[in-house]
């Protein structure tokens, strides 16, 4: 293997750093070199560390076999909002752009202990609040397959690292879709598992209830292979569940067979808002299942039609809380030269914060407030009640849930910056899994009539994510959906 086919599955990199075929060093050499050479025009990085990551490979090959995990010598791409201690982490934000956080998340300490290499931290929307990057404070990522459009929010920039061919996984963090939408967007995979799965120490807070961090890959086999070593609990977490970690590869390697697998489909919920290029790309996906084994039949979410404004006031109203500690006291940016304690707060948080996070932070604090609590927030957690009952009654039926991950493929940037409902409208189908805390796996099924990637989206029960992998390796192995990622921007570079 060379360095520059490295970039093409985590697995297979692993195996021929294993064999001596090639080192952890010339592999980072040679995501450092990609990552160089594509940068400059996709910006997926905010910030690249090749000092530390070549000092971490060269460790890693003076390491004796025994001593290798499941990711040696891997490079690997993560978040803006997730910690690295020592390195700079902005979470898109001017609040945070000079924070150098003194400790490693857990998904950090568990992706280093599997031997992988991080290279760099990725581009995000301030904050993880946003579904195209546009809201970074450092400006956008752009869409490998078309550089004028968005690669989907909030971490936009872990997609692009992998659609780009920079390196072969990366993390990002769901709180809305916002790992599952920039994959659809991106032509990649994408997988937001299980409230609790893992562990959220050291991600930097959105909305508590919600957040969950989650692998981007090329391969529905590399998520799983990621999943596995990344999943866990955790003391420093006590949201994080004491379950077992199943070993999810086993769910997407060898034959595969989804014979009699149930899956439902929520027909009403497509009947608007759902381009026609996608909603085709999603027919003719749901075929493959059925020639594949699968037995389909339809399923009514009947609230997830309220999925966009209830997850609009329960994520905003904790927005506002964690995002009330960014005051300029205790880390973070400080205005200078504020008169009174008063007037520092108050330039502090307007110079900081960019106007989609001070947009949500009123929303979210006008509904927690006192005359408007049980109007709003209350009866917002009332119908994340019924969201989640609607899927337990489905899941008494069915294996799994399928629909469009998006109902568009990726617009173009600016397109939706002046009407912000247009931009959260995006998320319609990607919402509901974190409100009913459930996972989700995005997979590459089409193309439109651009040449732009779909994407289909699998959700399952709680803690069933080796049953939506196996779905979605099934799907994949019967396609080639996931071998045309980022054509355009590969044949721009080599032109």
């Amino acid at each position: 293997m060379t360095p520059e086919s490295s970039s093409s599955s985590a697995r297979a990199l692993r195996e021929a750093i294993a064999a001596g075929t090639l080192s952890a060093e010339e592999a980072c050499r040679a995501a450092l070199d990609r990552i160089d050479r594509g940068n400059g025009t996709l910006h997926a990085f905010q910030s690249v560390e090749p000092e530390r990551a070549l000092a971490r490979a060269r460790a890693l090959d003076a390491t004796g076999a025994a001593a290798r995990g499941p990711l040696h010598g891997v490079p690997i791409a993560i978040k803006d909002n997730i910690n690295l201690a020592g390195t700079i982490t902005t979470a898109g934000s001017r609040m945070l752009e000079h924070y150098r956080p003194p400790f490693d998340a857990t998904v950090v300490t568990r992706l280093e202990a599997a031997g992988a290499v991080i290279v760099g931290k990725t581009v995000c929307d301030e904050f993880a609040m946003g579904s195209s990057t546009e809201n970074c404070a450092f400006g956008p990522a752009r869409n490998p397959w078309a550089t004028d459009r968005t690669p989907g929010g909030s971490s936009g920039g872990s997609a692009v690292a992998v659609a780009a061919g920079m390196v072969p996984l990366s993390l990002g963090s769901d709180t809305g879709g916002s790992i599952r939408q920039p994959a659809a967007f991106c032509g990649i995979v994408g997988l937001k598992p299980t409230y609790g799965r893992v562990s959220r120490y050291g991600l930097i807070a959105f909305a508590s209830s919600l957040d969950q961090i989650g692998p981007f890959a090329g391969s529905v086999d590399d998520a799983a292979l990621m999943l596995e070593v990344i999943s866990g609990a955790d003391a420093q977490d006590a949201t994080s569940a004491r379950i077992d970690v199943p070993r999810f590869s086993a769910s997407t390697t060898g034959a595969i067979d989804i014979s009699g697998a149930r899956i439902g489909v929520p027909w009403t919920l497509l009947d608007r808002g759902v381009d026609a290029d996608v909603r085709r790309a999603f027919d003719e996906s749901v075929r493959t299942l059925e020639r594949l084994g699968a037995v389909v039949s339809a399923v009514e979410l009947p609230h997830s039609a309220y999925a966009i404004p209830t997850y609009y006031l329960v994520a905003t109203a904790e927005a506002s809380s964690n995002l009330a500690r960014y005051d300029g006291v205790r880390y973070g940016f400080r205005a200078p030269d504020a008169a009174s304690l008063d007037a520092m707060y108050d330039r502090t948080r307007e110079a900081g914060f960019g106007a989609e996070v001070k947009r949500r932070i009123m929303l979210g604090t006008y509904v927690l407030s006192a005359g408007y609590y049980d109007a709003y927030y209350l009866k917002a957690q009332q119908v994340r009640t019924l969201i989640r009952r609607d899927f337990t009654e489905a899941f008494e039926h069915v294996d799994a849930v399928a629909v469009p991950t998006t109902p568009t493929a990726a617009f173009k940037l600016g397109e939706h910056t002046a009407d912000p409902l247009q931009m959260y409208l995006a998320d319609i189908f990607t919402v509901s899994a974190p409100l009913a805390g459930l996972p989700a796996v995005s997979v590459p099924c089409g193309v439109t009539s651009e040449r732009l990637p779909i994407g289909l989206q699998l959700t399952g029960r709680p803690w069933e994510e080796a049953t939506i992998l196996r779905l979605a390796a099934a799907y994949e192995a019967a396609t080639s959906w996931h071998k045309e990622r980022a054509t355009a921007f590969t044949r721009a570079r080599s032109s």
